[in-house]
């Protein structure tokens, strides 16, 4: 009997086979128009908006284009050390007398006072000696300029202009950690008193771990408590746990503020029941203290609630039939009832801990200098100095440091192990 003798055919003649491929490909078409409308607004608020921080934080192209004549007379300059050539001077002129014909001069000088502090003063002098005729452009451009301020006559100047020549660069991502590159090319450090951007990433992930670490201690009794007692209580505790969400997070920053402060509550608490005299109030506000309460307040429902979603689904007769084995209470809680909570602590410790590497509304408010975090400075840049291309690259910084953490917490618990709910 031939092979085509052998084929299944449907009732319409077609080959079954041929039939099922075309039914299954109908139905991958459908579950994928259901999805698209997920599919696209993802791309349209999280993969676009990421896409566009990474462009604005080595995007210089600005400059390059710019100063298209000054970056070409400085590919000739040799030795480094000494002022550059007349035609790099020259070059400047030129390219800047153009910025000021359009009126776009200003954008430059801001651009380039961050790459190095004080071209924003030199560039405004250079502007009215330009406006009021005052170069002379037969004679040497280099002298001129030169005479305007003597900051002209500083190498350094001339360097950092040089180092905004290429239309992309990662020195954002380096200032971020406190380094540059050098005239040489290399990567070099900034001087000990200007390293600020490190001390604030180890500030971040030590307030952010130990936020966590108290969020947990004061989390897990509570959610044991929800899960153990009758439903009438547990309930009534259970508004008391999910209230604060029903208040403004500012408004509860401003409470903490007025409790913490030297005048507040609790030091009058402390003054009353003896702990601390009335001259020697502790300072409870604008430091780390005031971050660690506030902040632990405001994210303890996020550890609570995956907490209690897991142990509710623990039978109590384990726990009995721990103790009728011979094991005391706490025996049996730690190797029976506690590592079946796992999963909820880890959500809740992983849930917690990424809330907190990333606020910045209350540590701006409690935290003081030294409560200061990574997304305050984030946010500084953004609001005050409007270097948003550095701002983008310390929020893409932040964002690689939270998925390299979820990596280690998937290698070392699994994020198979999570539960929350």
């Amino acid at each position: 009997m031939s092979s085509e003798t052998k084929q299944i055919l449907t009732t319409d003649g077609i080959p079954l086979e041929v039939s099922l491929k075309k039914a299954e490909k109908k139905n991958k078409i459908k579950a994928f128009l259901l999805v698209a409308p997920l599919l696209l607004f993802l791309v349209i608020t999280y993969i676009f908006p990421i896409g566009d921080m990474f462009m604005r934080s080595v995007d210089d192209r600005m400059v390059t284009n710019m100063l298209p004549k000054t970056f070409k007379a400085m590919e000739k300059w040799e030795n480094l050390e000494e002022l550059p050539p007349e035609e790099v001077y020259r070059g400047f002129y030129e390219d800047y007398k153009v910025l000021v014909e359009k009126q776009e001069h200003g954008k430059l000088g801001q651009r380039l006072n961050k790459e190095k502090n004080g071209f924003n003063t030199i560039t405004k002098r250079l502007f009215r000696q330009i406006k009021r005729n005052k170069i002379d452009e037969s004679i040497s451009i280099k002298e001129q300029i030169n005479k305007i301020h003597k900051r002209w006559r500083n190498v350094e100047f001339w360097l950092a202009i040089k180092r905004t020549a290429p239309p992309y660069t990662m020195a954002k991502y380096l200032k971020g950690m406190d380094m540059y590159v050098a005239s040489d090319g290399s990567i070099a450090q900034v001087d000990e008193d200007r390293r600020i951007h490190r001390i604030l990433w180890l500030r971040t992930l030590e307030i952010a771990f130990f936020v966590t670490l108290f969020s947990f201690f004061m989390g897990y009794p509570i959610a044991h408590l929800l899960a153990t007692l009758p439903m009438k209580y547990s309930n009534l505790l259970m508004i008391c746990v999910l209230l604060p969400f029903w208040t403004s997070l500012l408004v509860r920053t401003a409470s903490w503020m007025i409790l913490l402060q030297q005048q507040g509550v609790v030091n009058d608490f402390f003054v009353m029941i003896g702990l601390v005299g009335d001259d020697n109030r502790p300072e409870m506000m604008y430091n780390k203290v005031g971050t660690y309460v506030a902040m632990t307040q405001i994210l303890l429902p996020f550890m609570v609630l995956p907490l209690y979603s897991v142990m509710k689904t623990i039978s109590p007769s384990l726990m009995r039939a721990g103790k009728s084995l011979g094991g005391t209470p706490f025996v049996a809680f730690w190797k029976v009832y506690f590592p079946l909570t796992i999963p909820g602590i880890g959500a809740g410790c992983l849930l917690v801990f990424i809330l907190a590497i990333g606020y910045y509304i209350t540590p701006a408010l409690v935290g003081g200098a030294s409560g200061t975090l990574i997304s305050n400075q984030i946010a500084f840049h953004m609001k005050t100095t409007l270097d948003w291309s550095f701002a983008s690259a310390m929020g893409l910084m932040l964002l690689t440091g939270v998925l390299v953490i979820y990596w280690i917490y998937n290698k070392l618990v699994g994020v198979d192990n999570i539960k929350l709910g």
